[in-house]
């Protein structure tokens, strides 16, 4: 038996083109353009129609934290309720972390992070690996796990001193294992030892609202922090360097610059930093402006950093939009701590909004259809060394989703399906919305129903890319 999706518009990166797709056994078995007749579905085939809807590959969030604890909470998805939200929105395949911490082992963060999820995930999954502790051990059993289970990228922190944070000598260790092995180093980017002071000294002077989250992260730190990586990534031997949750003007044009240089570096933006701002959001003051407290932090609607992340996106000056998913609820986790900025644990959940917020750059003129289907799936599938998804081609896993370009919803607490008791994007209006989605070949969400089951994601062991030489 197969399932043929039939009368839509395939749009892979490279183009689009009217054509029916064959399923079985989990691959896509073939793409027929209607041109030359399509593809005759059986007497025993399932037919999914597409009439008036675009037919792109399962989004592939390179980014997100289910279950993440924090060290006085975790956050309110699991990797079942995240994966559900994610199935939900066309995100057919999530990579979350594993985290070493400062005097940590590596295997066993590894091993235990694994535990957490196995079993639990409707759609497939991998993971990349934090390095809180970068020293001789560390590296050598994080070179292991390329082999082992299939790692194939590191993260590093130039923020959250005591935590995580990383000096410049530990990340040049680390980027230059990643110049001999090829692993893609993610890093977090921001002076965190100056943005410290700027944090005692608001504490101090009694400016504690949620918008000094934001004034106390300055996009000018974001930037020096970016340009300082890329001058260790090529010190290091042009390492594959990776920037996370980029928010502002200041931090794009270092990597526009670091790339004129011939330097190995790619960059995500994240939803939040396209669609919120620091004075409609984290000006709400408390409580609901604990809800907008994340880092990197949304930056001043009155710069131009909203409209510079959209055409760093449609010119390829940013490779991929995540979501950074990382949810806490308002009362007993955003506020459990007081209201003062520094004590807010720092997330917001998207991932179920990821492919309708990128989505409403194709509708406003910013990027185009084959666009919004390469930072959602096909770039991050290829720099993360996952050679089955994120495109529709012959061969590769029957990740499909059927999505209504003209379907007009309202995004809202009320109707998302994340463990989160707001909603970053209440109200917004959005056009466009998942119709169908397919994850190797099973139908998971049909119209608005579930019919996933928790565990029936695949772990996925990753190769080291070959797109970032």
């Amino acid at each position: 038996m197969r399932t043929i999706v039939t009368n839509g518009t395939i749009v892979n990166a490279d183009g689009r083109v009217d054509a029916d797709l064959a399923i079985k056994d989990g691959v896509i078995q073939a793409i027929t353009p209607r041109s030359a007749g399509g593809i005759t579905p059986g007497p025993d085939d399932v037919v999914i129609d597409a009439t008036g809807c675009l037919v792109v590959p399962g989004g592939v969030d390179a980014h997100v934290h289910m279950q993440l604890d924090t060290g006085t909470t975790v956050s309110s998805d699991s990797f079942e309720s995240g994966t559900i939200a994610a199935a939900h929105g066309g995100t057919t395949t999530i990579v979350d972390f594993a985290e070493q911490r400062a005097g940590g082992n590596v295997l066993q963060a590894f091993e235990k992070r694994m535990a957490e999820a196995e079993g639990q995930c409707v759609v497939d999954w991998a993971l990349h690996q934090i390095l809180g502790g970068v020293n001789e051990q560390a590296l050598i059993d994080t070179r292991s796990l390329v082999e082992r289970e299939g790692v194939a990228s590191i993260k590093l922190f130039m923020a959250y001193p005591g935590r995580l944070y990383s000096d410049d000598g530990q990340i040049l260790r680390a980027l230059q294992m990643c110049a001999d092995t090829g692993m893609m180093a993610m890093v977090h980017a921001e002076n965190g030892l100056a943005i410290d002071v700027l944090v005692e000294q608001a504490i101090a002077a009694g400016n504690i609202t949620p918008d000094f989250h934001s004034r106390t992260r300055p996009p000018e730190l974001e930037a020096e922090a970016v340009h300082r990586a890329a001058v260790l990534s090529r010190v290091a031997g042009n390492a594959p360097l990776y920037i996370v949750h980029l928010s502002s003007s200041h931090a794009l044009r270092e990597v526009v610059e670091a790339r004129s240089r011939g330097t190995n570096i790619f960059a995500e933006t994240c939803p939040q930093y396209l669609h919120l701002s620091l004075e409609d959001h984290l000006g709400k003051g408390w409580p609901d402006g604990a809800a907008y407290i994340c880092s990197t932090p949304l930056r001043s609607k009155h710069e131009h950093h909203h409209a510079d992340l959209w055409e760093g996106l449609r010119v390829d000056q940013l490779a991929v939009v995540s979501t950074d998913h990382c949810p806490f609820c308002l009362r007993e986790q955003k506020l459990a701590n007081g209201e003062s900025f520094n004590v807010v644990p720092n997330g917001i959940g998207g991932v179920e909004h990821r492919m309708d917020l990128v989505f409403q750059g194709v509708v406003a003129g910013h990027i185009s259809a084959e666009r919004w289907v390469e930072v959602c799936a096909t770039a991050p599938a290829r720099l993360f060394g996952l050679g089955k998804k994120g495109a529709l081609r012959e061969g590769m896993d029957a990740d499909v989703v059927v999505y209504d370009p003209a379907k007009v919803h309202t995004l809202s607490v009320a109707t998302h399906h994340m463990n989160l008791d707001h909603s970053a994007y209440e109200g917004m209006e959005v056009t466009g919305a998942v119709k169908t989605v397919v994850s190797r070949g099973d139908i998971i969400v049909d119209n608005g129903e579930f019919h996933g089951r928790a565990g029936r994601g695949k772990y996925l062991r990753r190769d080291v890319s070959q797109h970032v030489r």
